[in-house]
């Protein structure tokens, strides 16, 4: 598929002329790329928050020296992508890294990416009919997906069993959480959406409010303190949080009543270093799996009356499209707490706000007007009119007597 040329502002040749910006941490192109650029990236089966943070970040166009779609499951990644109207060049191999030079100014035409008249890279373009066609086909390898899927999930329960049923290691905060309910915030998937749709349910029921990482932050953009931030560990290898999950800001983590760290199971935190920069004194938990889970698992065992999730993951699809063991914390998380956790979705459905006194004095406004008006219709009710009539016309002359 051919997709529509961009003039160039240096030269008048076809495509799309742009900084190109790469690197093989996705998060961090994604981070590091202003609106127009062209991202180079090697991600095998695009994730759906890594290109809603791609697509976030206005980039024109996507160059993947792996496929998008590999056929294992159907990923979200390359959807996000073609709704946002961002060309895909998908198998571009494994050299196109090495091959573009970061910040370079190059131009993309017909899946092929040059710098000057020298070729740099070239793959498949990926169009939006396209992506359909390979989710489609993708999904007869759920089935393999879910046993791996299934063996990570024992795996973890046989870990951190302790936590899962007993609450083991939990720190005791010196925000109150027991019988209230709770808002945990990821800045994942919709977030901006979801506390949107929050507002009245915020103002009228003041929740705890829970910021995992960045979700701290978006809770401060619209005007919310978090009162609990939780924080993962910053390295990709731990397990713990996702590579373009940004960490909470200084300001956020200075300003919380408490701050919990997530570290491994041996107590181990690249993030305590900034603590101890910050002067921030933050709780510990060890534990194995997702930081958005520990979360969860945290006002749950802190005797939370409701929990709602805000940018998280739910679906088969979407456990599956992040593609880490430590997912298996998330299905069992979602086990544990049962019919306590609800997304903020189905919040907005179900909650229909706090009875005020004046909702109270507008029905009875309403149903002492339906009664004057049912004994206006009666002969008694209409010598009642008359008399009330005769007795306002008194009153008012009355009152124009008073004046000079």
């Amino acid at each position: 598929m051919k997709f529509p040329s961009r003039q160039s502002s240096t030269a008048n040749l076809p495509g799309i002329s742009a900084t190109a910006r790469v690197d093989r941490r996705t998060g961090a192109v994604a981070r590091r790329c202003q609106p127009g650029d062209i991202a180079v990236i090697d991600h095998l089966d695009l994730d759906r928050s890594t290109a809603t943070a791609l697509a976030d970040a206005g980039v024109s166009a996507v160059v993947n020296a792996a496929p998008f779609i590999s056929g294992r499951y159907p990923n979200l990644g390359p959807r996000v992508l073609a709704r946002a109207g961002i060309v895909m060049v998908t198998d571009a191999g494994p050299g196109a890294l090495r091959a573009v030079p970061d910040g370079s100014r190059v131009r993309l035409y017909e899946g092929t990416l040059y710098r000057g008249e020298d070729v740099l890279a070239a793959g498949r373009l990926l169009s939006p009919t396209d992506v359909e066609d390979e989710m489609s086909l993708a999904r007869t390898g759920l089935a393999t997906q879910l046993q791996s899927f299934t063996h990570n999930t024992t795996e973890f329960l046989r870990r951190e069993q302790e936590l899962l049923l007993n609450g083991e290691g939990v720190p005791r905060l010196r925000t109150r959480i027991e019988g209230r309910p709770v808002i945990v915030v990821v800045r994942g998937y919709d977030y901006r959406e979801d506390l949107r749709r929050l507002r009245r349910f915020v103002k009228e029921q003041h929740p705890v409010l829970v910021g995992v990482d960045a979700g701290a932050d978006a809770l401060l953009a619209v005007g919310l303190r978090p009162d609990v931030v939780v924080v993962g560990d910053a390295t990709p290898s731990a397990g713990n949080t996702d590579e373009h999950q940004e960490p909470a800001s200084d300001k956020v983590l200075r300003t919380a009543r408490d701050v919990v760290l997530h570290t491994d199971r041996s107590g181990r935190a690249h993030s305590s270093d900034r603590m101890e920069r910050l002067g921030v004194r933050a709780h510990s938990l060890g534990a194995s799996g997702q930081t958005e889970d520990i979360a969860l698992l945290m006002a749950d065992t802190s005797g939370a009356s409701l929990v709602v999730a805000v940018g998280m993951h739910s679906t088969l699809e979407e456990f599956l499209d992040r593609q880490r063991s430590g997912l298996s914390s998330t299905f069992l998380t979602r086990l544990r707490l049962g019919p306590r956790l609800i997304d903020s979705v189905g919040v907005e459905q179900l909650y229909s706000g706090r009875v005020r006194l004046w909702h109270l004095a507008l029905v009875l406004l309403a149903g002492v007007l339906a009664l004057a008006v049912a004994l206006a219709a009666t002969p008694v009710g209409a010598d009642w009119w008359r008399e009330l009539g005769t007795a306002l016309d008194s009153l008012v002359s009355w009152i124009q007597g008073l004046l000079p």
